[in-house]
């Protein structure tokens, strides 16, 4: 419930939720695959694991065409960015404010839904997590046409293995603090209800 502090706002468009979603859980199968291909444990047996993590990838490249497509149309790419405009304030909330119930540094709009922190961490996704895991791992699935394109002499399966798996784990980090971060709403459920819902109960300002 909302008390006279907190503003109900719409933040998070249909398509949004979907693709956030979706992303979730073929990030989530990914990784499961992924982590039984390289042998940690055994789940559903290699071969299926090849095959539910291959269709899952090419399902999520799908989706980020889709949702490329749709940041540019709608101008929601904005919102991605970078800005190191009190950067320095959302640390030192995330470090001690959190602890000690210090009021919010950054209130969401519909216009600006990303801290500047968070702003940073997608950049980071954008440009080196994401083309780490995707140029390796097609680099992976394409081996047979290596001879053909002429790659053999220039790259090692070894090396593009380690690579894949190096982003892997960085993904992997990146997925566990973005869940650890949906908890630090003014309640443990509010970030998760307002990616379902839309609506985000935000703070007002106080002046």
């Amino acid at each position: 419930m909302m008390n006279n502090t907190q503003t109900r706002i719409y933040i998070y468009k249909r398509y949004e939720r979907f693709w956030h979603w979706s992303q979730a859980l073929l990030v989530i199968i990914m990784m499961v695959t992924g982590f039984e291909i390289h042998g940690t444990y055994s789940l559903l047996g290699f071969g299926r694991a090849v095959q539910f993590h291959t269709v899952a990838a090419w399902t999520l490249i799908t989706l980020w065409a889709f949702t490329i497509f749709w940041q540019f149309t709608t101008g929601e790419w904005r919102q991605y960015i970078p800005s190191l405009k009190n950067v320095t304030a959302m640390i030192r909330y995330y470090t001690i404010g959190i602890f000690t119930n210090a009021p919010h540094p950054f209130h969401k709009t519909a216009l600006q839904k990303h801290n500047p922190l968070q702003r940073l961490a997608y950049l980071a996704l954008l440009a080196m997590i994401s083309p780490l895991i995707w140029v390796s791992g097609l680099l992976y699935l394409f081996y047979g046409d290596w001879t053909k394109w002429g790659l053999n002499n220039y790259l090692s399966l070894e090396w593009v293995a380690i690579a894949h798996t190096l982003g892997a784990f960085m993904m992997t980090a990146f997925f566990f603090i973005h869940v650890y971060l949906t908890t630090t709403g003014h309640t443990l459920t509010a970030h998760i209800k307002a990616m379902i819902t839309g609506w985000e109960e935000a703070d007002n300002p106080k002046h």
